[in-house]
């Protein structure tokens, strides 16, 4: 498979992870963003050692969108440094069913995760394994029973969207596992929630960078 690279030197890479592919998987024989990427980079410098490549953050396999990746553990140490100073900004789009409760708001949860069934829920603050999730919400279209909107991820919880969003009543389109299947009549196709811009600053410059999914994989004519 070949990755779709959105930018890359030394020692980054951004690239668009698809629906339905892992970040990294642990299974034998199946592909993820990780394997992938160091086919490309073994295939582009030629090198008899394996590349280095860092996991910084993950998407949810189901979930479209950017990713990146350190090339070198300078470029990891520093990423990972400002993933959790936030340096690090991640945002997403999301077509909801429903409305949301207001144009702009803030979501405040606990989540805990049951590693059985692989999903979290929202708990009371002193559940045992809770953890506080936040996020920023901005509704940006709305279209008869769907809503468009815009999050900002201020904590990076276990499927932290899909659970408060559904905890809200407007479930992500598609998400089977807190909302329900998408409606094929509707013209939505998969879990409508893509990792639409990323900002950080470059590893050694310093330099602010932005990226941008292309909108042909969120936009819908509804």
């Amino acid at each position: 498979m070949k990755p779709e690279i959105i930018y890359e030197d030394s020692e980054l890479i951004v690239c668009v992870k698809p629906a339905g592919i892992a970040t990294q998987s642990k299974r034998i024989g199946s592909p993820d963003m990780v394997s992938i990427l160091k086919n490309h980079i073994a295939h582009n410098t030629k090198s008899k050692q394996p590349p280095y490549l860092a996991v910084i953050h993950r998407l949810d396999q189901p979930v479209t969108g950017l990713l990146v990746f350190a090339k070198t553990p300078f470029a990891a140490k520093e990423l990972n440094h400002q993933l959790q100073s936030e340096g690090f900004g991640k945002y997403y789009r999301t077509w909801l069913s429903g409305h949301l409760p207001a144009d702009e708001g803030d979501c405040i949860d606990y989540l805990v995760k049951n590693g059985r069934t692989n999903t979290s829920s929202v708990c009371k603050p002193d559940t045992p394994g809770a953890k506080k999730a936040e996020l920023h919400y901005n509704v940006l279209q709305q279209k008869d029973a769907f809503t468009l909107a815009e999050i900002t991820l201020k904590t990076g919880r276990h499927h932290q969207i899909r659970v408060q969003m559904s905890h809200l009543g407007c479930p992500i389109i598609g998400d089977r596992k807190y909302g329900t299947a998408e409606d094929p009549s509707s013209g939505f196709r998969g879990l409508q929630l893509f990792a639409c811009r990323l900002t950080l600053k470059h590893p050694s410059t310093h330099k602010h960078l932005e990226f941008l999914l292309p909108e042909t994989y969120y936009a819908v004519n509804l």
